[in-house]
């Protein structure tokens, strides 16, 4: 790359040399008399490194003049006193001016700006020259080539760079390569001491690893507040040195963890001012242009906690002869493409967050709360626009067709899930008892038919309970719950996922492009992964054709009775592929759909406001649709970010749970508790704790006294004198040693025995290193937790 960039500096810099070199007749004194071309003058040099675009040394600059023999060694001497006067400074990408960068930089990205594209700052900034100014990298359009890693948040990349005319100190870039993830920067929690302080990693990988502080180096930081950090100073002995770049916030308080993750993961959560100013100034959708619904029988059920209503529902038998004792469903979905248009700030800021966040103490929403809360929110009695599917069903639960209206509807009541299955279960309250025979009972007779097409249709029946972390006032962890599954959940859930499938259906009619849900099949490494942990447990795949959900709802079928069944339908999970947006139509394997599409909760997810987007475009429902020439390259490029963004999202609300926990549990260390083997490894055991779901880490050193071999075919660690046996889905009884709050991490030590085996190691098996265990006593180095956790979604 070096070679190739040389190559186009020299073919570049002629042009470059010859409008900044002296007219003939004019040169500077010292000629040489052999004839070779004098070196530069200092303003000559000073110039054509001020324009090149190119990376910048005394090789280039030598090519440029022409300068041979006797002038290389006056250039040299005047580059030595030009950098020594300040006028030039050096670094990796070449020579440039003080305060200015060269032309190709190694930069960290930092952050998204409002309109959506990367931040990035220098990798090597002397902050003697001021404030380190800002690159805006331009996120590459039509998508990633094939086999180059996109850059992201947190990456450190050699960009190209030139300097914006009229806003000194801000450069655009384009990315050259992506080196990998910045490792010199650390978010932690920031600890005073007399002579400066340290800082206690917040990630479990960096736990034990604390950064020195030195006097002077603290910046604003107080302590207990969390902190970004550049570590400078490394040695083999020691604690690397450090200084706080920026204060990120106070963690005076539980309420605070969720602060941990928003930095840690980039997640933006301050809206711009011109974003809340746009959603101020939004006036109230009108009738004008709708279907009046305002008198259907449509109602929101939701969590009892939830703030904003994005989805109605209702029901009625189907009064077409020619569909006897079918149904005609509908979902109507707050309208948000009325409110953000294409392009606005409230459109480029819902892009950059990509969906809201939910921790448990707190939400961090996509759109602001004018918006979400109030203008799109199905309230109940307030007339709200809404873009609605109709839905004919048969007795049997087909689908027979369906069509899109753009409507104007009136909650007839706001219920929670629990409420509504209390009046169908025979319990109505004062709410309920006059909407049970006119508009309940039609809601569930219609799911009834709709569940017989479901399994038929045979969908991944994974059982995943979903826990809850609930806070007292003050913040602290009240308990963890597991919420009943209702019938409620499942027919919200049955109904929205009709209206995902129709709306894919009608865009694909239209040849509408559009953003679909794809789930792929599982991957052949991830099947013979879940082959060998089966095995350990005594189960053996079931040989199918095609891989189908129905192969592995079959396996969870037979140990849905056993002590294996939470176990493995973890397993089951982890052996899928992850869902993801894309503009290419690969269908939904754990749905066992042919297509699929999110459109039922734009209020929180951006894939949803890009289809209700492109139904209005494709129903010539209004002006304020998609572009029709939007290009799949450029929706595939907007499903990447909001793949990204989910991704992000699920590891935040997942390690804020995890932090929570984890302090919650500090104050019961010593206490034992009931968990399952979830990970065999050589370092250990993770555990899964029954009580709360947390996840902690055995280590090897603490098990029994006796040599423990790594069986990975059995994944299980294997006395190698008694035979003992503790394998993956094991149930044990635990110590809680240690809990890291700050990281969400925990320790245990066992307590159950093993299972009792042979001694010596199984004949053929792959086998790690031995090592000697200290027992119960022995210290491990640091904490590990697994970090998987699956969080289920309503919709």
């Amino acid at each position: 790359m070096d070679v190739a960039r040389s190559t186009q500096a020299a073919r570049r810099a002629p042009s470059l040399a010859k409008r900044i070199s002296p007219p003939p007749g004019d040169t500077p004194s010292g000629d040489s008399p052999s004839g070779d071309i004098p070196a530069p003058t200092r303003e000559q040099i000073l110039a054509f490194i001020a324009e090149s675009t190119e990376a910048v040394g005394k090789r280039e600059i030598a090519k440029a003049f022409n300068l041979k023999g006797a002038a290389k060694i006056g250039l040299k001497q005047i580059l030595k006193e030009i950098e020594a006067d300040g006028a030039i400074a050096r670094g990796r990408g070449g020579l440039s001016r003080p305060g200015r960068l060269p032309p190709v930089v190694l930069a960290d990205i930092r952050s998204r700006d409002r309109d959506g594209e990367f931040l990035a700052v220098p990798a090597e900034w002397d902050a003697a020259q001021g404030e380190a100014p800002r690159i805006i990298v331009a996120a590459p359009r039509g998508g990633r080539s094939p086999g180059r890693p996109a850059p992201g948040i947190g990456d450190r990349v050699l960009l190209r760079v030139e300097a914006e005319p009229g806003a000194p100190g801000r450069y655009g870039g384009r990315v050259i390569k992506v080196i990998g993830k910045n490792k010199a920067e650390v978010i932690g929690v920031f600890r005073a001491g007399a002579q400066g302080g340290r800082i206690v990693p917040v990630e479990k990988r960096a736990q034990g690893r604390e950064i020195l502080i030195p006097p002077g180096q603290e910046g604003k930081a107080e302590d207990g507040d969390l902190v970004s950090a550049s570590i400078e100073h490394e040695t083999r002995f020691g604690l690397p040195k450090g200084r706080v770049r920026e204060r990120l916030g106070s963690l005076g308080s539980e309420r605070a963890v969720s602060l941990i993750a928003l930095h840690l993961h980039h997640i933006p959560h301050v809206f711009a001012e011109a974003t809340l100013a746009e959603a101020d100034a939004v006036e109230p959708a009108r009738l004008a242009g709708r279907e009046d619904w305002r008198d259907a029988p449509l109602l929101t059920i939701d969590p009892p906690d939830a703030k904003d209503h994005d989805d109605a529902v209702m029901a009625q038998p189907d009064p077409d002869p020619a569909n006897p004792g079918g149904f005609v469903v509908t979902v109507a979905i707050a309208d948000v493409a009325a409110y953000v248009r294409p392009g606005s700030a409230l459109d480029r800021e819902a892009l950059l967050r990509g969906n809201s966040v939910y921790f448990p103490d707190r939400v961090v929403p996509m759109l602001p709360e004018r918006i979400s809360n109030d203008l799109c929110s199905l309230r109940e009695g307030e007339d709200r626009p809404a873009l609605a599917v109709r839905l004919i069903i048969g007795p049997d639960g087909i689908k027979k067709r369906h069509s899109i209206h753009r409507v104007m509807m009136r909650s007839r009541a706001k219920l929670a899930y629990a409420q509504a299955q209390a009046a169908i279960d025979g319990h109505p309250d004062a709410v309920t008892a006059p909407l049970l025979e006119p508009v309940l009972r039609p809601l569930w007779a219609a799911y009834e038919a709709l569940k017989t097409a479901r399994d038929a249709r045979g969908p991944l029946a994974l059982d995943l309970p979903e826990r809850k972390v609930l806070l007292t006032p003050d913040g602290a962890v009240d308990r963890v719950s597991v919420p009943e599954r209702l019938d409620a959940h499942r027919l919200i859930e049955e109904f929205m996922i009709q209206a995902n499938v129709a709306a894919a259906e009608v865009l694909e009619a239209a040849r509408q492009a559009l953003i679909y849900r794809v789930h792929d099949e599982p991957a052949l490494e991830k099947m013979r992964a879940l082959g060998e942990v089966l095995a350990s447990v005594g189960i053996k795949i079931p040989k199918e054709g095609a891989l189908r959900p129905a192969l592995f709802n079959r396996i969870l079928g037979m140990v849905a009775e056993t002590e294996h069944a939470s176990f493995i339908n973890e397993v089951v999970l982890r052996s899928q592929a992850q869902a993801v947006y894309a503009a290419e139509n690969l269908g939904h394997f754990g749905l066992n759909l042919r297509r699929y599409a999110h459109f039922t909760s734009p209020i929180r997810r951006y894939a949803d406001l890009i289809v209700h987007r492109a139904l209005i475009t494709a129903c010539r429902l209004g002006p304020d649709g998609i572009s029709p020439d939007v290009s799949v390259a450029e929706l595939n490029q907007i499903g990447e970010q909001i793949s990204a963004a989910e991704r992000r999202a699920m590891a935040a609300e997942r390690e804020t749970i995890d932090r929570l926990i984890a302090h919650h549990l500090a104050d019961r260390v010593g206490a034992s508790f009931q968990g399952q083997i979830a990970g065999v490894t050589r370092a250990g055991l993770f555990i899964k704790l029954a009580e709360t779901g947390a996840d902690g880490f055995v280590p090897v050193s603490t098990i029994g006294a006796d040599y423990y071999r790594h069986d990975e075919a059995r994944h299980a660690l294997v006395g190698e004198r008694s035979g003992e046996t503790y394998r993956l889905g094991d149930r044990v009884e635990v110590k809680l040693v240690e809990a890291a709050a700050v990281a969400g991490a925990l320790r245990f030590e066992l307590l159950s025995e093993g299972r009792a085996g042979a001694a010596g190691a199984p004949k053929g098996a792959r086998s790690g290193p031995r090592a000697f265990k200290q027992g119960p006593r022995g210290r491990p180095a640091g904490i590990r937790t697994s970090g998987t956790r699956h969080r289920g979604a309503r919709k």
